[in-house]
């Protein structure tokens, strides 16, 4: 077993990332790939993605001597393991991956705790208890339509509703207002207010999804003081921290997702409403399904202890 290795996949719906670590925990191959979403972006394209990911990890690498895989996948489908076996038989690996929910994935990268919760903000929402390294309980995930509250299209969304209210009021005064502007209008301005409020609702109506491409402006925004966005980031932390509140039993909080692994004022307001909670942050995810492959290989102190090797972002380890 001293030669042998554990592959984890983490696919989501921006991208999908493959690791390979040898069971002392040092990675040994890492590569990314496309969304590897099936539910989003169908199973051929999905598999294809985590199979050319598969492919270039495991480059100079003995594929017999792989003893156990793991792959998170966000949107999971009846048919994706049956498939996912054959990408790793063609590789060369006997059997094809166990698969788990990215959720639990997401957890398993900030701590080597089987039990607490995961709260997570990117693009989307969602919260969830983790019990003996499975999902007990979950809270929003709702998507950015209906739910999803405090996530970087919520955000976003915020931003937006704010400044084409205000703009509606006749006044382009104020940071948030600004860097809107700038990102949608460019140097373009209308005759008046409501011309510049009537283009970005018309541009946001046709590309929905780059609202939450928005929440980094609020960042930047309520970092200067401006009170539109400090009270974006306010709401937003509320919901976050209440949604958590709705799961969360014991152990640690781990926080996950681009808007709160980033040092900005969310995270910032989030840790605070969370003080009285041990709190730790996701790392990475591939990394973390490569551990949960190997945990039932090694002793559960050793496991433990090599938890920080496995999930170290790539840079750190390359």
């Amino acid at each position: 077993m001293t030669n042998s290795f554990v592959i984890g996949v983490d696919a989501g719906a921006t991208s999908t990332r493959v690791a390979v670590h040898a069971l002392d925990g040092s990675r040994a191959g890492y590569a990314r790939a496309g969304a590897g979403n099936p539910s989003a972006h169908g199973l051929g394209k999905a598999v294809a993605a985590i199979g050319d990911a598969l492919a270039e990890a495991l480059d100079g690498i003995d594929p017999s001597r792989v003893v156990a895989s793991l792959a998170g996948v966000a949107g999971q489908v009846e048919e994706l393991p049956g498939e996912l076996a054959k990408v790793w038989a063609r590789h060369g690996v006997a059997a094809g991956p166990r698969v788990a929910g990215d959720v639990v994935i997401a957890y398993v990268a900030g701590t080597p705790e089987p039990s607490g919760s995961l709260l997570l903000s990117g693009t989307g929402a969602v919260a969830a208890r983790v019990t003996g390294h499975e999902l007990a309980a979950i809270a929003d995930g709702l998507g950015w339509l209906l739910g999803d509250a405090g996530s970087g299209f919520w955000i976003g969304r915020a931003a937006a509703k704010a400044v084409v209210a205000a703009l509606d009021r006749g006044t382009r005064e104020g940071a948030l207002v600004e860097l809107v502007l700038n990102d949608f209008l460019g140097d373009w301005r209308g005759a008046t207010t409501r011309a510049d409020a009537d283009r970005v609702v018309r541009l946001a109506q046709a590309d929905h999804m780059r609202l939450a491409s928005l929440a980094a402006l609020v960042s930047r925004a309520a970092a200067a003081g401006d009170p539109m966005a400090v009270e974006i980031v306010r709401e937003a932390a509320g919901h976050l921290a209440a949604t958590v509140g709705r799961v969360h039993v014991s152990g640690p909080v781990v926080l996950a997702g681009s808007v709160l692994t980033s040092d900005g004022p969310v995270r910032q307001a989030v840790s605070a409403l969370l003080a009285d909670r041990e709190v730790a942050t996701a790392r990475d995810a591939a990394g973390a399904a490569a551990w949960l492959a190997a945990r039932d290989l090694l002793p559960p102190e050793r496991a433990r202890e090599l938890h920080p090797l496995f999930t170290a972002a790539p840079s750190a380890v390359a």
